[in-house]
């Protein structure tokens, strides 16, 4: 891995273009570099798990609403059009990857990479899979292009903080899918450096949708991103530029909206002919819940087993969870949002929600990405008691841990301890989840193909199962016309019987 040095340059300081961040990505994204095996058996499968929780979302009303906003829109003239999954229609690429984004992202279930920022590097492959589709690429070619997405929105991740000014992930995921483009299409560095400077300077928003009572943007915002980023690409491919330096200018991203005009960043990005490997740094969710909480669920779900007395109420006088600054500040108790506490709140405000989650999977013994959330489930007497006396508090020593570079040190994890009215104290800590590369049961190509079949029990007939996993499997390998299989049908509309309400469009 290369090292850029990046800072705020006056605009009596001009950096050349060579020098610019969006330049150095454009590079990586512009050279053919053949994946590995490991690699590309690895973008199998997140293409697998991508379709597993799309095919769980299909009958929610936001995945229906932006179904409906894509299939107003019909193919453009420029190609074939893109599939929407659950749909019969196809669509211009821009809206395909508008809606799959949302499938894909709805139930918060997919990939997942933590380290100086948050990100889903998942919600790459719906723009890359829609633009492929609508041009009629090679399987091939969006393998690499999903290689591309993975290793430019991991490597900013790595070095670049956008939560800590309350920004937004997502504004790593637009010039990460923008350059992923650039590499499927096999466009030149000039071409792939200003989409993602548009798609940079058009995808920065703030954390707001993440926090209080959280709304269905959550889902859309990664959406909204990949679609920016397709329509980045085809208006520099037609010649148009974008704000530069993007990164690095005086009035720039960096000097306004993250680390201010003295900042200075270390990104890492591959050399030439280096192999894209990032993807392997990344790890898949095996509950639907924010990453951060996965490790807490599988911990909570093995005292419930071991100590069914956990689960009452009225045995425990506290519950506190000691863990990382990011997991206590953004989904436990030290955020200080009160809905995090509220059994009326929202299903994507309780998936952020650790006191909630814990206190389910302690009680339950299980997790389900439906189930677990329901409003009756929110309310029970017992849950909300128990709920209440769960807390989190930041322990430097997770935190570091957190953030460590090393694989075999970071964790998301922490230590509970539980006090109980008898004055016995239960202490269990744990530090990646069961499915993580290091956990007690990695994710491997049987787990993703299960949580497939798991998740579309009663949503897709078997037959049509198999046909998926048949052509996802072949990835490598798929002539164009195949790539319309990457996308499923449904046994039963849901659009039939919960059609969305009318818009614009």
């Amino acid at each position: 891995m290369i090292e850029h040095e990046v800072r705020v340059h006056r605009s009596d300081e001009p950096l050349p273009r060579e020098e610019q961040l969006a330049w150095k990505i454009a590079e990586v994204a512009a050279e053919h570099v053949e994946p590995t095996a490991d690699v590309v058996d690895m973008v199998i499968n997140r293409v697998i798990d991508n379709a597993a929780v799309a095919t769980a979302s299909l009958g929610r009303a936001s995945v229906l609403a932006a179904r409906a906003q894509a299939e107003a829109h019909p193919p453009s003239s420029g190609g074939a059009g893109a599939t929407v999954v659950g749909s019969s229609h196809r669509t211009s690429p821009e809206w395909a990857a508008w809606a799959n984004g949302v499938a894909v992202r709805e139930l918060d279930y997919h990939d997942t990479f933590l380290a100086a920022d948050y990100s889903h590097p998942g919600d790459n492959i719906p723009p890359l899979l829609a633009v492929a589709q609508h041009l009629g690429c090679t399987g091939e070619a969006l393998v690499r292009g999903i290689v591309t997405g993975y290793e430019v929105q991991v490597d900013l991740v790595r070095a670049i903080s956008l939560h800590r000014h309350k920004i937004d992930h997502v504004a790593h995921l637009g010039p990460s899918a923008a350059a992923g483009i650039g590499t499927l299409l096999g466009l030149p560095p000039e071409t792939v450096y200003q989409a993602v400077g548009q798609a940079l300077h058009t995808t920065t928003a703030t954390r707001q949708s993440r926090k209080g009572e959280i709304s269905t943007w959550k889902a859309y915002a990664p959406a909204f991103a990949g679609k920016v980023a397709v329509e980045t690409v085809d208006r520099a491919m037609r010649g148009q530029t974008s704000p530069s330096p993007v990164y690095e200018g005086e009035d720039g991203v960096i000097a306004w909206l993250l680390d201010g005009p003295d900042a200075r960043y270390t990104v890492p990005l591959p050399g030439e002919g280096e192999p894209r490997t990032a993807i392997l740094d990344t790890y898949t969710k095996e509950h639907s819940a924010e990453y951060q909480a996965q490790a807490w669920i599988d911990l909570a779900r093995r005292l419930g087993r071991e100590r069914p007395d956990l689960r009452d109420p009225a045995n425990v006088v506290s519950v506190v969870l000691h863990t990382s600054h990011h997991t206590h500040h953004v989904i436990g108790s030290g955020s200080g949002d009160p809905q995090k506490y509220d059994p009326a709140a929202s299903r994507e405000t309780l998936d952020h929600s650790i006191p909630y989650i814990f206190t389910v999977a302690l009680q339950d013994g299980a997790w389900h990405h439906v189930d677990s959330y329901a409003p009756q489930r929110a309310a029970r007497p017992d849950t909300v008691g128990l709920w209440h006396k769960v807390t989190t508090t930041e322990d430097p020593g997770w935190t570091r841990r957190y953030h460590a570079t090393d694989p075999d040190e970071k964790a998301f994890g922490g230590r509970v301890e539980i006090e109980l009215t008898t004055g016995e104290r239960v202490v269990e800590e744990i530090a990646v989840a069961d499915a993580h590369p290091l956990g007690a049961r990695p994710f491997a190509r049987a787990d993703y193909v299960r949580k497939l079949r798991t998740l579309a029990e009663g949503v897709l007939a078997e037959a049509e199962v198999e046909r998926f996993l048949d052509v996802a499997q072949r990835l490598p390998e798929l002539a164009p016309e195949e790539l319309a299989g990457l996308t499923v049908t449904p046994l039963h509309d849901p659009a039939a019987t919960s059609p969305a309400p009318r818009g614009i469009f």
